[in-house]
């Protein structure tokens, strides 16, 4: 049994919902009547047949703000969520921001954008773009902080109300612990994992400390994190953006590319395009009203 959740915050009519039933009839599922989650914000449609072959119609759905969720139903609500930071947690990647204080913003966020799409490798692109900030205070990390990094939107009701239902949450990311600890836990996640920038001197030396966070490390996180909690990985749900990202993505229960990168979205097996880290709840068959608001 599976469940394509429809979600069109605010824009979602019976006549969308209808078209996304014609088309899992039409493609030879066997379709349940629908359900609403919050009237014309997000439906399920409960269906048996092909998942693939489901995901596939529903895609062609062509309404503007529409995300289209499609997945089995039974593990549906997760009990362990794996998220990266930059680009996703917030709205920013904290390395380009950081470049701008030196200067280099330009040719950092070029490297960024590469390594994002998978055109680099990401652990010989970090070691390049933080080096090139070698010499910078330490100090600029806090101010960069609080002057650029702003939380998505959406992000802490995610998270709260996921740990509200019982799940365990852990922020990891290829960016630096003098972001990811603040914003870990100013959205309430359980664990943070990221890189540490080396400091001498009052400066950033322009090394990372071993071990480096990349998308080994970010896969290896999310199996042990189940394995510590006694969850399948079939529990699990893992977000992100970015090449990096795909390897926990792809073996996520859910994983999902929010706003992604094209690498990360074709591997991911829901894409949110359209609107905040809360579609996630309606993913998880969250109404409104079990909603922890952030």
């Amino acid at each position: 049994m599976f469940v394509a959740t429809l979600i069109a915050a605010g824009k979602l009519t019976d006549e969308v919902v209808r078209e996304g039933i014609d088309r899992l009839d039409a493609t030879g599922h066997d379709v349940g009547a629908p359900h609403w989650l919050d009237v014309g914000d997000a439906a399920d449609i409960v269906f048996q047949g092909s998942l693939v072959s489901a995901r596939e119609e529903l895609a062609k759905m062509d309404h503007g703000a529409l995300d289209v969720v499609v997945q089995p139903l039974g593990d549906r609500t997760k009990k362990l969520i794996i998220a990266d930071m930059d680009s996703t947690m917030i709205t920013v990647e904290c390395i380009d921001e950081l470049a701008d204080y030196a200067g280099i913003k330009d040719q950092i966020a070029t490297i960024t954008a590469r390594a994002m799409r998978g055109e680099l490798d990401f652990r010989a692109a970090l070691f390049e773009r933080v080096g090139l900030l070698g010499g910078l205070a330490e100090s600029v990390l806090a101010e960069c902080r609080m002057e650029r990094v702003r939380l998505t939107r959406g992000a802490r009701t995610l998270v709260q109300t996921m740990k509200a239902h019982g799940a365990w949450s852990v922020l990891v990311s290829g960016g630096f612990t003098a972001f990811a600890d603040p914003v870990g836990e100013a959205i309430g996640f359980d664990k943070v994992v990221a890189n540490h920038l080396e400091i001498s001197g009052g400066k950033l030396s322009g090394r990372v400390l071993e071990p480096i966070i990349d998308s080994a490390a970010k896969l290896e996180t999310l199996k042990a994190e189940a394995a510590k909690h006694g969850l399948p990985l079939a529990e699990t749900l893992a977000v992100g953006d970015g090449a990096n990202d795909i390897p926990m993505i792809t073996a996520a229960g859910l994983g999902v590319g929010y706003y992604p990168h094209p690498s990360a979205g074709e591997a991911a097996a829901a894409v949110i395009r359209h609107h905040d880290l809360t579609a996630l709840l309606w993913a998880q068959g969250y109404p409104r009203r079990s909603w922890v608001m952030g």
